[in-house]
């Protein structure tokens, strides 16, 4: 990997000319998804980054870190949300925090969608996942479908703020990645990819049954 990676980013208009964004990972481990703690703090603290506005690529290693720039960007969306994660990421998502900034993002206009799309559903059904929970509440413009076995997808996690922010996981078995807060050019693409996922996706029998 580059160590001489950018740590900052300007918007640009040519997609396809865009450099590549090395990934220093810090190695390779195993991470087991730590369970939601009983005691856990009710709140969480955003990252202080302004969407559209803030240029650097801010890397993170840890999942507090991963979290704040997650709430920040959550907070901050005016009007689509979209995650890409291989089993809505407990350690992540499933947090008080974020489950109050996806409501308050959802309830403040009836034309905000935020779409989730996972490859596996099971584990997040039968921990009762908050995410799980809101898109029975909101069901018109919260949407969560399953990845098509068939459909060729990347191994990554990402999430997409309105057509600004962009927080990536290249490895998805770690915690590492990095926020953009102000990238349309890189937010097109991971939309695109998105967007042509969501096509032949599917709804998983699991979440059927936990909606009912």
């Amino acid at each position: 990997m580059n160590p001489d990676a950018p740590s900052d980013v300007t918007e640009s208009h040519e997609p396809a000319a865009l450099p590549a964004i090395e990934f220093q990972s810090p190695g390779r481990f195993a991470v087991r998804n730590p369970e939601p703690a009983p005691g856990e703090s009710p709140q969480a603290e955003p990252a202080p980054f302004i969407l559209g506005e803030h240029l650097a690529l801010e890397r993170f290693d840890q999942p507090e870190m991963a979290r704040a720039h997650a709430l920040a960007m959550l907070q901050q969306a005016q009007r689509s949300l979209c995650i890409y994660s291989a089993d809505l990421d407990p350690w992540l998502y499933h947090h008080s925090s974020i489950q109050e900034a996806c409501t308050r993002f959802l309830l403040a206009s009836p034309k905000n969608r935020l779409r989730i799309l996972v490859k596996d559903i099971s584990r997040a059904v039968k921990r009762g996942h908050r995410l799980l929970g809101l898109s029975r509440r909101l069901s018109s413009n919260l949407h969560i479908r399953l990845l098509h076995p068939d459909h060729p997808s990347e191994e990554v996690a990402f999430l997409l703020a309105d057509d600004r922010g962009l927080l990536l996981r290249p490895e998805p078995e770690q915690f590492a990645g990095y926020a953009l807060y102000q990238d349309p050019a890189r937010v097109r693409l991971r939309q695109a990819q998105f967007d042509q996922a969501w096509q032949t996706s599917i709804t998983a029998p699991d979440l059927r049954s936990f909606l009912l």
